[in-house]
């Protein structure tokens, strides 16, 4: 293939060619604002620092969906909506069942996302109820989903969801068969609330493009789960895990910095650092890294976290670039008791909240997203019959 560059390109024609549509404006959104230079991050008005201190992903999935936060009452209602949706039609529990045990977590959720599209009754043509309606089961199904088939893939029975509880306590009971402690529930909510939205992201951006062709919002999260499946989108914190457990394999006196730098050497690519937006500290890894400080005293894997420490401060000094949210939820999620590859897909169960959102949003002021491309190739070639090619 010719490989054609951009050097000859009028730019007063083409003023925005951006390769990954850096800097581009899509979408307007009042669901979140990042400030990549002071490391910011806003949820319909609120910082994440304050969510993080005082409010349940519960409340979080609230405010993305209406711009506000819920009443007592309203919150209740919603808790409830949730919890009565929790279990999975029979078919897609079967196909959980008799799916490949091997097979991918990630592949898993987006192709039983895809197949509750099925059980879904419409809601009389009122769209914006049938809209809300959708992203609360989706919410409270993703978690039953990712729980049956971790318990399924490992011979384990199924465990019913509880008619009781928050969206964290209840995954947790539903994956590990028994009821958590307060701190492992907090942990998880803290988590869910951490990675529930964030701007304009690869799987935010499919998920509105799907809704802007009048597609219903099941196709929407299932390609969202399908951009989020990649290693440079939501694929990072297994990564980072993995990175982590391989430098445990050197027992006890690992030496973290001497890893790191030789995987600089080698222009390896670390994962769980830098970000396309942030140039500074990524202000939910702030929130994880204390987590993950405790967790890993309260588990017995501190050496987990001083590790991660060791090479969060030689990235910085032999390339000045930070961490993001990958970097620590890796070690919590471990210390937790989750498993690496089920980490994306708690990516998913949290950030379903975005995602709908964001649908709704678009769905509400929609105008089919339709960008341009560039053509660089050759035009009006003169034909050369078969034989002579």
């Amino acid at each position: 293939m010719a490989h054609h560059n951009l050097d000859n390109i009028d730019t007063s024609e083409y003023p925005h060619i951006n390769r990954g549509l850096d800097g581009i404006v899509a979408f307007s959104t009042t669901k979140s604002s990042i400030d990549g230079q002071q490391g910011e991050l806003i949820y319909s008005g609120y910082n994440i620092d304050t969510l993080a201190e005082y409010s349940s992903f519960e409340e979080v999935c609230f405010l993305l969906w209406n711009d506000r936060l819920p009443t007592e009452s309203e919150l209740k209602d919603l808790k409830k909506e949730l919890i009565g949706q929790r279990n999975l039609p029979k078919p897609v529990l079967d196909y959980i069942k008799n799916t490949n045990k091997n097979a991918e977590p990630m592949a898993v959720l987006r192709t039983a996302v895809s197949m509750l599209a099925d059980f879904e009754d419409g809601r009389d043509g009122n769209k914006a109820e049938e809209n809300r309606a959708h992203a609360i089961s989706m919410t409270a199904q993703i978690p039953t989903i990712i729980a049956a088939f971790d318990r399924s893939r490992k011979g384990k029975e199924i465990v019913a969801p509880l008619t009781e509880g928050s969206t964290a306590y209840n995954f947790l009971y539903m994956l590990n068969g028994e009821k958590p402690g307060e701190a492992a529930e907090k942990t998880m909510d803290l988590c869910l609330i951490l990675h529930a939205e964030h701007g304009m992201n690869a799987s935010t951006f499919t998920a509105r493009t799907i809704c802007a062709t009048e597609s219903d919002m099941f196709s929407a999260v299932t390609g969202a789960i399908g951009a989020l499946k990649g290693p440079l989108h939501g694929g990072a914190n297994t990564a980072v895990m993995n990175t982590l457990l391989e430098l445990e394999k050197q027992g006890e006196n690992a030496d973290a910095v001497a890893f790191t730098k030789e995987k600089l050497a080698k222009k390896e690519k670390i994962m769980g650092f830098g970000h396309r937006v942030y140039k500074t500290f990524d202000p939910r890894a702030r929130h994880l890294r204390k987590m993950s400080q405790k967790l890993s005293e309260e588990t017995g894997h501190e050496k987990l976290y001083e590790w991660s420490e060791d090479m969060l401060k030689t990235m910085k000094e032999e390339k000045n670039i930070d961490p993001n949210v990958d970097f620590f939820s890796a070690t919590v999620y471990y210390s937790i008791g989750i498993q690496p590859d089920l980490y994306t897909c708690i990516f998913a169960m949290s950030r379903v909240s975005g995602w709908s959102a964001h649908y709704m949003e678009q769905a509400d002021n929609n105008r089919l997203v339709r960008p341009r491309a560039l053509y660089i190739g050759e035009k009006n070639l003169d034909w050369t019959p078969i034989e002579k090619r």
